[in-house]
């Protein structure tokens, strides 16, 4: 039999978290990342690379990440520098406007760009155009590298494990 005490508990439980509101996913401490919709406007103002990340909230992945390689002061000063820093939060259901004016939520998003766990990290071209994506955690040393490679123009030629590759020699 159901108690009137649990009852209550339960219902307090509830309102509780409906008065706390939604929860959202943070990006790094300290960084400039803006809206998926703002950062391809201002990549393309700018005529700047676009690094984006997709995080959620409760990923140990991207705390891990958030701890351990974006607290690297180096990667900060050299993302900060070199590109429009975009945070998606992979749950979201916040509505944006695409620069052909179609509206999406971050969720779909992260669908339409496979994106089914997270962390996942992505370089874009300044008109949105994807050169790769990469999922899990990465080392602020990874993160150095895929600067090199996007910077260096290499995905030009190659593609990306095949350039880490030639570089380990």
């Amino acid at each position: 039999m159901f108690s009137l005490t649990r009852y209550g508990a339960c219902l307090a439980a509830a309102l509780l978290l409906a008065l706390a509101g939604p929860v959202t996913a943070d990006a790094p401490e300290g960084y400039p990342f803006v809206a998926f919709d703002e950062g391809l406007r201002k990549a393309a103002e700018q005529d700047r690379y676009v690094f984006m990340y997709f995080g959620r909230y409760g990923c140990g992945w991207c705390d891990k990440t958030n701890q351990e390689s974006f607290s690297d002061p180096d990667l900060k000063a050299l993302y900060t520098d070199n590109y429009v820093l975009v945070y998606v939060d992979a749950e979201s259901g916040r509505r944006m406007t695409l620069p052909g004016g179609e509206r999406i939520t971050e969720m779909e998003l992260g669908a339409r760009m496979n994106v089914y766990a997270t962390p996942v990290f992505g370089f874009l071209m300044p008109d949105g155009e994807t050169i790769f994506t990469v999922p899990g955690f990465k080392t602020a040393d990874e993160f150095r590298d895929y600067h090199r490679f996007v910077s260096g123009g290499h995905y030009r030629e190659q593609g990306l494990f095949e350039y880490l590759a030639s570089e380990s020699r």
